[in-house]
């Protein structure tokens, strides 16, 4: 049976030593007053709710799954789910980092942000029901009506309501123009929507007491594509004028999807007939208030592989400790014993170093994203708050690709050091590996991530979003590159700063003659930039390690010591496969393209 731990000391070394958030929330008139302690203090009990409620769930859940009456259309989750989630609400951590207008402790989004990676390690599958429930909250913030957020915000704050994001229809999956889903408009200025909607997450359960699906659909006579889409709030229950819930509305559960993982999530085929709605935002601009709650969703799925990343490497260095099989090859290491533990293997060690150093990596990025968001949206001054959301932008669909293609890696390389424990259920790693392997397909595709990327947010403003983070780099490389114990940090980073500069030019150039290069370069350029953002932040982290190791070790702290081995890993052993990514980036669209499509 698989083990939990929250990762409380290392959330503490990043929020507190190398980002320094207090300094930055203190510059936030809503956050001024939220210290270290403060911070400390949910985190250690977000982590107690993690690992002693939500944690023991996640095996027998995906056993179980969940199951549909198809007479009712009513979905019974997993055993233990809907009691954890009367727990998670009777305890207020649905309201974390919502508005105190509508009933939230308005904490900041970075100590939410922690909390969730907990929970996914914890389940991913059940973090899944209050996950898209925060990003229908902040749809609805962002773009509702006064009565709509009168009438919807303060239930999803308090997870007395969850949410779901309804986009994908049996043909269409990514490409959101070819949706079909119909909104006719009503005298009392409701619609009635028609349609099918596919994969929807938590579409349907027995957690809470009303549902509300954000829906996306077409007006009549709107136009074609992209640009015809409209956004509705479709509740399961409608709600009275009083706020109580009234009729059943017509959306409901056809079906659940039968997939490889996230078992413990319902995953629901809705349908809608003439279901009432209204309207969210403008007519045919549904999209851009939709694209709050993906891009949400996108840094919630990196969350996810985080969170299993983290949780699959706890395991497999404990297994790695206990095990023993063979001798080292240089000799015994435990002559008392049969055999060595595996750890004294070198292979060994690299699998585990590389799932612990795409973790803290990972941690460091995530923390560092949700601070900025925090600036967005509270800072007072407007070119904080604008560099702050182009930043955002660039690292979101990072988060989302590089994130999870890393916990496929290491969750993968975790199952490998059990050996022929890994795939055998009972150890747990096989399902976070099924888990994590979808995280790299929904909420957009990597592919789709990395086209976003290069695309729009690099190619599309001629690289001024890419540029303002490479100002980042350069002003730490400036300033610590002359330390001596920084060079094996400092010397990469900036190595690998220059060959992105070069390498982005020469693809935009590219692009230039054909578009296409762009769709034969992207996947590799995001594994580059990402590399160099981790680099970035692991270059930070063993600056902090560097000044505090000697006076920690003399008091028997270690913490500090293995930071600077696993950062000396990855730039040793991780970082260096950005040499056979820019080649393959850089050797363009003729290699892809050139076979007919009748020799396939």
């Amino acid at each position: 049976m698989p083990t939990y731990n929250p990762p409380l000391r290392d959330m503490h070394f990043v929020l507190h030593e190398v980002l320094d958030v207090s300094s930055t929330l203190a510059e936030l008139p809503r956050h001024a007053d939220i210290d270290a302690d403060t911070i400390n203090a949910v985190l250690e009990e977000g982590g107690k709710f993690a690992a002693g409620v939500v944690f023991p769930l996640n095996q027998a859940g995906d056993t179980e799954g969940c199951v549909l009456d198809k007479t009712t259309h009513e979905v019974k989750t997993a055993t233990g789910f809907k009691q954890a989630y009367a727990q998670y609400v009777e305890g207020g951590w649905p309201s974390l980092s919502c508005d105190p207008e509508y009933g939230g402790q308005g904490l900041p989004y970075v100590v939410n942000q922690c909390f969730y990676e907990m929970l996914n390690s914890a389940n991913q599958a059940w973090t899944m029901y209050p996950g898209l429930s925060h990003g229908a909250y902040e749809a609805l913030h962002a773009h509702g009506t006064p009565e709509q957020k009168a009438t919807y915000l303060p239930k999803l704050t308090s997870g007395e309501w969850t949410g779901t994001m309804c986009l994908t229809e049996p043909h269409c999956g990514t490409d959101l123009g070819l949706l079909r889903s119909k909104a006719e408009p009503q005298a009392d200025g409701t619609y009635k929507i028609s349609g099918a909607k596919i994969f929807i997450s938590a579409g349907e359960h027995d957690m809470a007491a009303n549902i509300i699906h954000l829906v996306l659909a077409r007006l009549p006579g709107a136009p074609i594509g992209s640009k015809g889409i409209s956004l509705f709030v479709v509740p399961k229950f409608n709600v009275n004028a009083d706020g109580s819930l009234g009729s059943r509305n017509g959306i409901f559960c056809a079906g659940l999807e039968h997939k490889m993982g996230i078992h413990g999530n319902a995953t629901a085929q809705l349908v809608l007939e003439d279901a009432v709605g209204t309207l969210v935002g403008e007519p045919n601009k549904g999209l851009a208030a939709m694209f709050v709650m993906m891009n949400a969703a996108r840094l919630g799925v990196g969350m996810q592989s985080l969170g299993l990343t983290e949780v699959a490497y706890q395991n497999a260095v404990a297994y790695a400790k206990d095990r023993i099989q063979m001798r080292a090859l240089s000799g015994p290491k435990a002559p008392d014993k049969a055999a060595d533990p595996i750890i004294v293997h070198p292979d060994v060690r690299k699998m585990l170093l590389t799932a612990r150093a795409y973790a803290e990596g990972g941690r460091a990025l995530c923390m560092h994203t949700a601070m900025l968001l925090d600036q967005e949206v509270s800072h007072p001054d407007a070119e904080v708050v604008r560099a702050a959301a182009d930043e955002v932008a660039l690292l979101t669909p990072i988060i989302k690709a590089f994130l999870t293609d890393n916990g496929w890696i290491a969750t993968s390389h975790c199952m490998q050091v059990y050996g022929g424990h890994g795939y055998i259920k009972e150890w747990g790693m096989e399902q976070y590996v099924r888990d994590a392997r979808i995280n790299m397909i929904y909420e957009g595709t990597n592919t789709i991530q990395s086209l976003d990327l290069l695309g729009r947010k690099v190619l599309g403003d001629n690289g001024k979003k890419l540029k303002a983070f490479g100002k980042r780099i350069q002003a730490f490389v400036e300033e610590h590159g002359i330390r001596e114990d920084m060079q094996e940090f400092v010397n990469p980073l900036a190595d690998l700063g220059d060959k992105v500069t070069k390498l982005t030019t020469e693809l935009g150039m590219k692009a230039f003659g054909n578009p296409d290069e762009v769709g034969a370069a992207a996947v590799d350029y995001l594994r580059v930039v990402g590399h160099l953002v981790f680099a970035y932040f692991w270059a930070r982290m063993a600056l902090v390690a560097l000044d505090k190791q000697a006076a920690a070790a003399a008091s028997g702290d270690t913490f500090y010591t293995a930071k600077l081995h696993t950062a000396r890993f990855y730039f040793a052993k991780l970082l260096p496969e950005t040499a056979s990514l820019i080649r393959t980036a850089r050797s363009g669209l003729t290699p892809l393209m050139a076979m007919d499509e009748a020799l396939f």
